[in-house]
C-alpha cells in the first residue's frame, strides 16, 4: 500500500504536468514539430534509456537505488517547469529539457520497479497485478491534473499550476524513504540457483533427502520462482535468453503500435492551437484519458488472467483510432480520441508487461524490460516526428498510423501463435494464449 502511495503521488506530479506540456511549450514559441519532437523524445528517453538502467539494476541487484534515483529525477524536474515561463529567450530550451528530464527519471526506476511487482504480483496473477498496480498510478494521474486544473482557473498561470506540484514530489520522496527503511532489495533475500534443481535425473532424489521423494524439479521442467510463476529452462538448466524468437517478435510489435500511439503533447498542442479549448480544461480532459486508461488497464488485466494474451490484439485496433479521433476539428471528436488513446495507454503500460513478464524467466526480467522498453521508445521517438512532420497532413498522417497498426497487429499474431507451440525449455508458453 505504502509503494502504491509512492506511485500515485509521483504520477500526480509528472501526470499533473504532461498535459501542460505541449501548451507550455506552445507559449514558449514552439511549433508543431517542435512540439512532436520534444514530446518523442521525451518518451523515447523514458522507454528507450531503460535498456541501460534495466541491465544495470539485475547486474547489481540494487533495485532499490535505481527506483529512489529515478522517483528524485521526476520530484526535481517537474516543479522547475515553473521557472521556464521566466527565463526570457533561454525558457523554451529549458522547458524541453525539464520535459524529457522527467521522462528520464521515469526510465530510471522503472524496470527495478517493475521487477519488484512482477514479483510480487506472480502468486496472483501477474494480469491483475500489473493492473491493480496501473490503476493506483492513474488515482494519481487523476488526481494530479485535478489540482494543477484547480491552479489554473484560480490564478491563469501556468508557472503556477507546475510549482503546486512541489508538494506531492515532496510527499513521495517521503514516503519512499520510510519504505525503503523496511523493504529490503530483492537481491538481498537468498535463493537457490536455478541450476541446483535441475542437477539430477528424473526419479533420482537430490544428497541429503529422503529416499524415494519426488526430486524438486526435472530437467526441461519449470521450477517455480520464489514469486510463484514458472521459470522456463533452456538446455543445461539455464535460464533462455532474453532474446528469444517470440520475445524479439512481441518487442517488433511494441515498435510499431508505439509509433502510432501519438504523445499527449501533441494532443494538448492540437486542443489549445487548433481547437481553441482553454488551457485550464485540458487537464480535465487528460483525466478523464487517465479514467478511460484504468479501466483499460483492469479490464485487460482481469482478461488476460482468465483468456490469455490474445486479448492485447485489440490494442493495435485502438490505437489506428486515435489520429482520426483525437487530431480532429471538432472538440467532441477530439474529446472521444482522448478518451480512446487513454484506453490504449492504459493496457500498454500494464497487461503488455505481464506477457513480457510470462515470455522471460525472473532473473533476466530487468532486462527484458528494458530491452522492450528500447522498442517502444524507439517506436515513440519515430512517432513524434511522424506527427510532427504530418500534423498538416491528417489524411496522410491516419493511413501512415493504419500501416503501423497493420504491421503490429500481423507480428503480434504470429507472437501469439509461436507462444502457444511447447518447445524445449518452454514449458509455460502454451498457456499464453
Amino acid at each position: 500500500m505504502a509503494f502504491g502511495l509512492v506511485s500515485l503521488a509521483t504520477d500526480m506530479v509528472s501526470d499533473g504536468a504532461r498535459p501542460l506540456g505541449g501548451p507550455l511549450l506552445a507559449q514558449l514559441g514552439a511549433s508543431a514539430l517542435f512540439v512532436g519532437l520534444v514530446t518523442g523524445a521525451a518518451e523515447a528517453a523514458a522507454q528507450g534509456l531503460r535498456l541501460v538502467f534495466g541491465p544495470w539494476a539485475d547486474r547489481t541487484g540494487k533495485y532499490w537505488t535505481f527506483t529512489i534515483a529515478g522517483y528524485v529525477l521526476t520530484a526535481v524536474c517537474v516543479p522547475l517547469l515553473a521557472l521556464a515561463p521566466l527565463a526570457g529567450s533561454a525558457g523554451l530550451a529549458l522547458a524541453a529539457a525539464l520535459l524529457i528530464g522527467d521522462r528520464v527519471g521515469k526510465a530510471v526506476r522503472s524496470p527495478a520497479k517493475t521487477v519488484l511487482l512482477a514479483a510480487a504480483a506472480g502468486p496472483a496473477g501477474r494480469g491483475r497485478g500489473f493492473a491493480v498496480h496501473k490503476s493506483l498510478d492513474l488515482a494519481g494521474a487523476l488526481l494530479g491534473p485535478l489540482l494543477v486544473s484547480a491552479v489554473l482557473v484560480a490564478t491563469g498561470s501556468l508557472s503556477a499550476a507546475f510549482a503546486v506540484l512541489v508538494f506531492p514530489a515532496a510527499a513521495a520522496l517521503a514516503i519512499l524513504v520510510w519504505l525503503r527503511r523496511r523493504v529490503p532489495d530483492p537481491g538481498d533475500v537468498p535463493s537457490a540457483p536455478v541450476a541446483a534443481v535441475t542437477e539430477f535425473p528424473a526419479d533420482a532424489a537430490a544428497p541429503g533427502s529422503a529416499p524415494g521423494s519426488v526430486p524438486a524439479s526435472a530437467p526441461g521442467s519449470s521450477p517455480a520462482s520464489s514469486s510463484g510463476s514458472a521459470l522456463p529452462l533452456a538446455n543445461g538448466g539455464r535460464p533462455p535468453s532474453v532474446f528469444s524468437g517470440v520475445f524479439i517478435l512481441f518487442a517488433a510489435a511494441a515498435f510499431f503500435w508505439s509509433a502510432g500511439l501519438v504523445a499527449f503533447g501533441v494532443i494538448s498542442y492540437h486542443l489549445t492551437a487548433d481547437v481553441a479549448v482553454p488551457v485550464a480544461v485540458v487537464p480535465l480532459l487528460y483525466a478523464a484519458a487517465m479514467g478511460a486508461a484504468a479501466v483499460g488497464a483492469l479490464a485487460s488485466g482481469v482478461l488476460y488472467d482468465r483468456a490469455g494474451a490474445a486479448v492485447l490484439i485489440g490494442l493495435p485496433v485502438l490505437i489506428a483510432g486515435v489520429p482520426v479521433l483525437a487530431l480532429a476539428p471538432s472538440a467532441g471528436l477530439v474529446l472521444a480520441g482522448v478518451l480512446v488513446w487513454g484506453a490504449a495507454t492504459g493496457i500498454q503500460d500494464s497487461t503488455v508487461k505481464a506477457l513480457v513478464a510470462d515470455l522471460v524467466p525472473q532473473p533476466r526480467q530487468g532486462t527484458a524490460y528494458g530491452v522492450f522498453a528500447a522498442f517502444e521508445g524507439a517506436g515513440a521517438l519515430a512517432g513524434g516526428v511522424l506527427y510532427g512532420t504530418l500534423y498538416g497532413a491528417r489524411p496522410v498522417l491516419i493511413a501512415a498510423v493504419a500501416a503501423l497498426q497493420a504491421a503490429a497487429l500481423v507480428l503480434l499474431l504470429i507472437t501469439l501463435r509461436r507462444s502457444r507451440r511447447p518447445s524445449a525449455g518452454h514449458g509455460r508458453a502454451e498457456a499464453l494464449t
